[in-house]
């Protein structure tokens, strides 16, 4: 145990002072009353020595939970001794026997994991066990104890085990605790002999049923970046699963049997060993953290785990990152185990192969050195397989080949033999044919790519993958680690490539069906995020890795350099249409110069939607759809005619010929002052739609009026708000405040003021699902905007109780960046505000820049999890840049200070 028996629970000591405390007591209440503060204060003892012990150890898992489970026997033995004692009226005889089940009865408990007791007899229960049940019960409560507790006959046990399989696997786990043990042995031997044996097929399904079930509920993959340690992919359940599967066809009671029986070998064993205690470990700090259990690894719990584990900030990434790695490394591990010790019992026909496969599989030839053993590839000739180290890559070939998963002694092999994978291995032709064929010439490349990796042959064969193999990044952004990530953007450029994707994904669909290198956009897909976790700017380095790789892997000279462009440009398109105004001329012009070709652009495209895609469920959006389009059509405008093609003449006479067309019925003087009251920069920054909403907005307009529109935009997933009325100071500034206050999220945002003095302002926003606002949530939307307009609400007190920030996102930690940019647009000053997100943030930066006399003119609202890149498009009091170094010095001051108030009033 962590710490030495008697200094967790002195149990002579504590036994005596137990008796001394209740002698001469009679009344069963006040023998209650004084059993539990002697047991709360010894229990409350030695879990402080525990916890001493483990916080001095805090990777000794194994010793503690132990401890924990010993602690909880002194406990319940002595609670035991005095209910069926001297709370009773005459001491009970007879057979009633304490079991303890479930986590407790492996002996394994974490700080506040269930006590799950069994009380067994041989008859029917009396009422004196009954009574003695009862006050035990009502002392391991009253000692805080959370107790799950059933009392059965043995002949029960076994209707009942024999009925529901969750009482079968609690019984594989029973251990004997106190009363008649002979009683327990006969609980044992008949459970064996009368529902165990010749059932370990129905068993091993159930809990195959039950784990796929469990893994569906906690979202189905091994890495989702919040994991549950208990019942996630990958976690302590699956673990438990093989052991209580082991013991229940093996009839063995610790996992090392396991070695002996040829289920693992003693390396896998060594890897289960390693993997539990490190789970153990997490979960045991998890309950000390929260003071109660708690299973979920959430961000806020993963910063302080990993600080009280002893990890630390290095290689320009935080500990928690370095942690969580470990923990998804783990998690891979586990998967490897189950499927191994799940096909050995296909194997020995423990657990069956399913009918139709039997029915409906047909002989397929194979050639040597493999062969198939239940429909699954195995090496038949290991010394021949061995004796080319080609076929560690050729295997996975000929599995795709056939349609049949490797199987796990081949596996096994395979990943006992990653050395001979040597340098020159890696510069072979016909290796990186090979390699590169399972990414190209297959249907499935993202799960061929994901099999390796899970064995180590693809961090073998490209030594460059292996930092970024379980990388967690620490933000509420990515939804998966870095190498799922880049799996999950490779499936997602096969499923196009099947056409699978073209109602969702138009654009890139016609672009990959016109013809793009798939050579070059595969290996840039694959390499793209490979720089992630040094200090150095990823895409940088990135691309300095894939100048190495790709040559290696058998591209051109010509194709190498378009990856190495690619990955140094991964997040250009993406940057350039999500925080920056595209309707702006020379945004588009710049970008055009960037990417210089049309084979480029179209490249980007497609990596640009695919690794979008790949962040998570729910990332990509037709938000971002539209954005990409556009910045697409322009691009290639200008790629085709010239950068000409954008002149905001052009684009002001063509708008004002569309209002025409379709206000034809107007009056020609209405249609004539609605054409002349507004400056380029209207016409060429809004969409055809705005212009016609606007038209009826201000036509007969007064000072006095506030005219709202409020049109759901379905094009973009958004709903677009859209305000007419006579312009003042902190006008802008008021309507954000009225938008947060109804917790609408702005995505984008344009604001003019006309010739004639009216201020005409449109928000694209979306609820908190990131979704256009449901019809019926826009009264109430109206109402807030109206009232907040007329001043009868004030935003910044409104906001004060609404403008927090959530514990578990309390971790994240964003650096406040400000830049100004007087280059990328013809007439106004791009200040990019680049911090922490909150509710009111967007608020508060909106009405310090009102305060400075810097007039906005339109918003470009990105946000990245907790990070938001908030850009604004300003002119001083003068319709001028911000050309002075100290002006913008003094801005940029007050903004900081802005964020600097609103992170602390969010914190409290």
């Amino acid at each position: 145990m962590i710490r030495p028996a008697h200094e967790i629970f002195d149990l002579p000591a504590v036994t005596d002072r137990l008796a001394q405390t209740i002698d001469g007591v009679a009344d069963p209440m006040e023998i209650r009353r004084q059993t539990v503060a002697v047991l709360s204060s010894a229990m409350a003892d030695g879990r402080a020595v525990i916890a001493a012990g483990f916080s001095a150890n805090p990777h000794d898992s194994r010793s503690t939970t132990h401890a924990y489970a010993w602690l909880t026997d002194c406990v319940v033995t002595l609670a035991f001794t005095i209910a069926r004692g001297p709370m009773q009226p005459a001491p009970i005889e007879g057979d009633l026997t304490m079991v303890a089940v479930g986590g407790y009865g492996r002996g394994e408990m974490a700080p506040f994991s269930d006590v799950d007791l069994l009380f067994i007899t041989r008859t029917t229960m009396t009422r004196e066990t009954e009574a003695v049940i009862e006050a035990l019960l009502y002392t391991l409560w009253d000692l805080k104890l959370k107790v799950g507790h059933s009392s059965r006959t043995v002949d029960d046990c076994l209707q009942m085990a024999r009925q529901d399989f969750t009482i079968r696997t609690s019984m594989v786990e029973a251990r004997f605790i106190a009363g008649k043990e002979a009683l327990f042995n006969t609980l044992r031997t008949r459970l064996w002999n009368d529902v165990f044996k010749n059932t370990a097929g129905e068993f091993i399904e159930a809990k195959l049923t039950e784990r796929a079930e469990r893994h569906v509920k906690q979202g189905g993959q091994r890495y989702m970046v919040e994991p549950n340690v208990k019942e996630g992919k990958g976690g302590l359940r699956d673990l438990q699963s093989l052991y209580w599967i082991g013991k229940y066809v093996y009839n063995v009671q610790d996992a090392a049997q396991l070695v002996k029986k040829g289920v693992f070998t003693a390396d896998e064993y060594d890897t289960f060993r390693l993997a539990e205690d490190f789970l153990w470990a997490v979960r045991c700090h998890l309950h000390l953290i929260a003071g109660r259990a708690v299973d979920l690894l959430s961000f806020d719990m993963q910063v302080e785990v990993a600080a009280r584990m002893g990890y630390r900030d290095r290689g320009g990434r935080r500990a928690v990152e370095h942690f969580m790695q470990d923990y998804f490394r783990h998690a891979t591990k586990v998967g490897e185990l189950t499927r191994i010790f799940l096909t050995v019992q296909e194997d020995k026909l423990i657990k069956p192969v399913p009918m139709l496969s039997r029915l409906f599989t047909r002989k397929r030839p194979v050639a040597a050195p493999y062969a198939l053993k239940n429909n699954r590839l195995t090496v038949a000739d290991e010394k021949a397989f061995l004796a080319d180290n080609l076929n560690l890559l050729r295997i996975f070939e000929e599995s795709v080949r056939m349609g049949a998963s490797i199987h796990p002694d081949a596996l096994r092999l395979v990943a006992a033999n990653l050395h001979l994978i040597d340098d020159a291995m890696r510069e072979s032709r016909a290796a990186n044919r090979i390699f590169l064929d399972l990414m190209l010439r297959h249907g499935n490349p993202a799960r061929i790519l994901r099999h390796m990796n899970e064995i180590g042959v693809l961090a073998a064969f490209i030594p460059e993958f292996e930092p970024i193999v379980a990388m967690m990044q620490f933000n509420m952004y990515h939804h998966y680690t870095v190498d799922e990530h880049t799996f999950q953007c490779i499936s997602n450029l096969s499923q196009i490539e099947a056409g699978k994707l073209h109602d969702d994904l138009p654009l890139v669909s016609d672009i990959v069906s016109a013809g793009i290198s798939r050579r070059v956009i595969y290996v840039a897909l694959l390499l793209h995020d490979i720089g992630k976790g040094r200090e150095e700017d990823h895409s940088v380095l990135g691309a300095q890795i894939a100048r190495r790789v790709a040559p290696r892997l058998g591209l051109s000279k010509r194709e190498t350099e378009t990856v190495e462009w690619l990955i140094r440009h991964h997040l250009l398109m993406s940057d350039t249409a999500q925080k920056r105004d595209i309707s702006e001329p020379r945004t588009v012009r710049a970008f055009a110069k960037m990417v210089e070709s049309r084979e480029r652009l179209d490249l980007l495209t497609v990596l640009t939607v695919c690794d979008i895609r790949g962040v998570g469920p729910g990332t990509w959006n037709n938000w971002k759809a539209a954005l990409i389009r556009s910045l697409h059509r322009s691009t290639t405008e200008v790629l085709a005619i010239g950068p000409d093609s954008l002149s905001r003449h052009t684009r002001e006479d063509e708008a004002k010929r569309a209002l025409r067309e379709a206000l034809a019925d107007w009056p020609s003087t209405d249609l004539r002052a609605e054409t002349a009251r507004h400056y380029g920069p209207y016409w060429q920054g809004l969409p055809h739609s705005a212009h016609l909403v606007f038209a009826n907005l201000l036509r007969g307009i007064s000072d006095t009026e506030i005219r709202i529109d409020l049109t759901p935009d379905p094009e973009r997933d958004a709903t677009r708000a859209s305000f007419a009325m006579a312009d003042h100071p902190g006008l802008f500034s008021r309507m954000t405040g009225a938008l947060a206050l109804v917790g609408a999220n702005v995505v984008d945002a344009r604001t003019y003021t006309s010739k004639d003095g009216y201020a005409t302002a449109t928000f694209w926003v979306q609820d908190a699902d990131g979704r256009p606002f449901e019809a019926a949530r826009l009264p109430r939307l109206r109402q807030m905007i109206d009232r907040t307009m007329k001043g009868e609400v004030v935003p910044r007190e409104a906001m004060k109780e609404r403008d927090k920030i959530k514990k578990r996102e309390r971790a994240f930690n964003v650096p406040t960046l400000i830049t100004f940019d007087n280059e990328g647009s013809d007439i106004y000053t791009i200040i990019e505000v680049d911090t922490r997100d909150r509710p009111g943030l967007l608020h508060d930066l909106v009405r310090t820049l009102a305060a400075q006399n810097a007039n906005l003119a339109s918003a470009v609202i990105a946000t990245y999890g907790e990070q938001a890149v908030d850009t604004f498009y300003v002119k001083d009091m003068f319709g001028l840049k911000f050309h002075a170094e100290g002006r913008r010095q003094q801005l940029e001051a007050k903004l900081r200070e802005a964020i600097a108030q609103g992170a602390e009033r969010a914190r409290s």
